[in-house]
């Protein structure tokens, strides 16, 4: 199987999985980061064929959606699939574990290709297709809009951050605004800027119209 035939497969995988997810990790999500990552790849010099297996996959053993999943177990057996050696599988898995914020315990991965994938997700959840995604994660998951004394606590382990409950709006102070900064490469703070920006335009607006924040 050829590196194109093989993303191809990739990503019919990922939509076998993932088509009709409600909660903003959809297949148009996948979509969406395999092409911010080409987008960057553009800018990088980097092994593009493991970048886009592991942007096209990042999101099918997510325990958010599959917590029975606690080895990469649909990545491993659709690498299997492919007829990579070992080495190359290991190394896509290693950029999917590489990608999850994580709260205090995030961590920035080691080489370019896990810092492509990293970029192309996060710039997926800032602008206006990331406060979609925060909206539809929290209606699916019977979260408030917001809160009218909203608890803002940002330096929390992966555990403290998984397990948190807390209203949509406040997702923005603890996670999304921080996204910007937490890029990795130089295409994805140049995308990132626009939609930080957008982020910042909404608050302000959601502020005015529900007293939020003052």
């Amino acid at each position: 199987m050829n590196q194109e035939k093989a993303i191809e497969s990739a990503l019919q995988f990922a939509k076998s999985l993932l088509e009709g997810d409600a909660t903003g990790h959809g297949y148009d999500h996948i979509e969406r980061v395999v092409r911010n990552a080409r987008q960057i790849l553009s800018t990088e010099k980097a092994d593009s064929f493991a970048v886009l297996l592991a942007a096209a996959l990042h999101d099918v053993d997510d325990v958010k959606l599959f917590p029975q999943n606690r080895n990469q177990e649909s990545a491993r057996s659709f690498l299997s699939t492919l007829g990579l050696d070992e080495e190359t599988r290991e190394r896509v898995l290693t950029l999917i574990r590489e990608v999850s914020f994580k709260g205090k315990d995030s961590c920035v991965p080691a080489t370019i290709e896990g810092k492509i994938v990293q970029d192309a997700d996060r710039l997926d959840a800032i602008g206006a297709i990331g406060i979609a995604r925060a909206f539809a994660f929290g209606g699916a998951h019977g979260r408030p809009l917001y809160e009218e004394r909203p608890m803002v606590l940002t330096a929390l382990s992966e555990e403290e951050y998984r397990s948190r409950k807390s209203a949509t709006i406040t997702h923005f102070y603890e996670k999304l605004l921080f996204l910007k900064d937490m890029m990795n490469t130089g295409e994805g703070r140049r995308m990132a800027e626009e939609r930080h920006r957008f982020l910042l335009l909404f608050l302000e607006q959601f502020s005015k119209e529900t007293g939020y924040g003052r």
